[in-house]
């Protein structure tokens, strides 16, 4: 994969003015692969690109919304990827990074290095903190003036900000979630509001010159969490937050006082409940097949006073995406194409034709001759329907989820019906308290 980028494409030129200018990304899945496919090279590229346009667009502010990795064991080459941008973007007029972590990320492993990643001007937020007053980050510019308030929150756990209690049905669990999370934001927007008031005043009576700042200062806030109305792509593995609920939160139950929302954790760009300045700006690289055709996104936010003005920054596709679906021919004829295009992309084929095709993957590998594309997954649906409805002779782990795996362990027990939404939650709630469990922290 090139490394080199198109810049006078890629990179529109802005003039720099005086005003607060932000940059809005997150859910980078650093490490993650595709089918067992590597992507580091694809990652690299585009934190290169990151990195430049942070440079070419005069950025002050970095904010990255969570799921900075793709597990809470990255590998010893995302952490490099991950440090190394750091540093690049150190070296930039970018004077603030912010980053809080999302539900991939371990809270532990994010916050171990913190006090020395705030001698690069890098603030991060692993988990929430015992006191609220650190989730609030005043920015400052290089005459000590105040220019943004962040409000850093990370991904809240269950545990955070709900209490068990025996005998609450789903719908408590929902509201006590919901109430929760609305809390929080409202006790940290709050402590905000006070340090601008506090900002204000000093200017005012320039008593405290290091707290000196402009009248109106912005606050903008940072989520990683799922919000009611969400849109999101079969494939994308944006996980439910919340095992056995549908705590989404509206718009309208946060802070009034926010100028900027800045969301992560779904990985389509969106507006939430309409609204302008609440934002997701999505993953950056489309993480599966299902992401392919979407135009991917960062956010560049420009205060002038508290008033946000949203620019949509598209992000070059560093390695393309197909998905082909049909029979035989309309396969072979769309590699075809393809092929004259002399396109690199990674392949997920899907045969539906009425024939049933043993040697499928022969067939195809003789079609790619010659071309640099590869093929990552092949679905030959008939061949798997016959096997299925037979004895399922054949079948892998990777052709079943996790709920399916538990689902045939109930049939073959024969658990009855009315039984098994009790267990099936439980089950859930003991996957997902697995795949959050810190293994980073002692």
């Amino acid at each position: 994969m090139s490394n080199k980028i198109d810049k006078d494409r890629a990179l529109p030129e802005m003039i720099r003015t005086e005003s607060m200018k932000i940059l809005h990304t997150s859910d980078w899945h650093l490490g993650r692969s595709l089918y067992g496919r590597k992507r580091y090279e694809e990652f690299e590229v585009f934190l290169d690109w990151l990195a430049e346009t942070i440079q070419q667009q005069q950025i002050d502010a970095l904010l990255v919304a969570g799921d900075i990795f793709d597990t809470s064991t990255p590998s010893n080459r995302a952490q490099e990827l991950y440090y190394r941008f750091l540093c690049q973007v150190a070296a930039s007029p970018c004077r603030h990074v912010v980053v809080i972590a999302g539900n991939h990320d371990s809270p532990s492993f994010l916050n171990a290095p913190k006090e020395l990643l705030r001698a690069l001007n890098v603030h991060v937020v692993g988990a929430m903190t015992d006191s609220l007053h650190d989730e609030v980050i005043l920015l400052k510019d290089e005459q000590h003036h105040a220019e943004a308030i962040i409000c850093a929150v990370p991904y809240l756990r269950d545990r955070d900000i709900r209490t068990v209690e025996a005998g609450e049905s789903i719908d408590d669990k929902n509201a006590k979630l919901i109430e929760g999370l609305k809390n929080h934001y409202a006790d940290v927007c709050a402590i905000a509001e006070q340090v601008r008031a506090e900002c204000e005043d000093a200017e005012r009576c320039s008593a405290e010159p290091d707290k000196i700042g402009r009248s109106n200062v912005p606050m903008i806030a940072m989520g990683h969490l799922f919000t009611a109305g969400g849109k999101t792509i079969d494939g994308d593995g944006v996980r439910e937050l919340y095992v056995g609920s549908l705590a989404h939160i509206g718009a309208d139950l946060f802070p009034a006082a926010i100028d900027y929302f800045a969301l992560g954790h779904l990985h389509v760009s969106q507006r939430v409940g309409g609204a302008e300045h609440i934002r997701y700006c999505g993953s950056p690289i489309a993480m599966g097949f299902g992401e392919s055709t979407q135009e991917k996104q960062v956010m560049i936010v420009e205060f002038n006073n508290t008033t946000p003005m949203i620019q949509v920054l598209p992000v070059p596709c560093f390695q393309a995406l197909e998905r082909i679906v049909g029979s035989l021919d309309d396969i072979q004829t769309k590699i075809e194409s393809l092929k004259e295009i002399e396109s690199r992309a990674w392949l997920e084929i899907e045969y539906t034709g009425s024939e049933i095709i043993g040697s499928l993957r022969e067939m195809l590998d003789d079609a790619l001759a010659g071309s640099a594309m590869e093929i990552l997954r092949i679905k030959n649906k008939r061949l798997m329907d016959r096997v299925i409805t037979t004895i399922q002779q054949g079948e892998t782990l990777n052709d079943l989820s996790v709920e399916d795996v538990f689902e045939r362990c109930l049939d073959v027990f024969d658990v009855a019906a009315e039984e098994r939404p009790e267990l099936t939650n439980s089950y859930r709630a003991i996957f997902k308290s697995l795949q959050e469990e810190d293994l980073n922290a002692e």
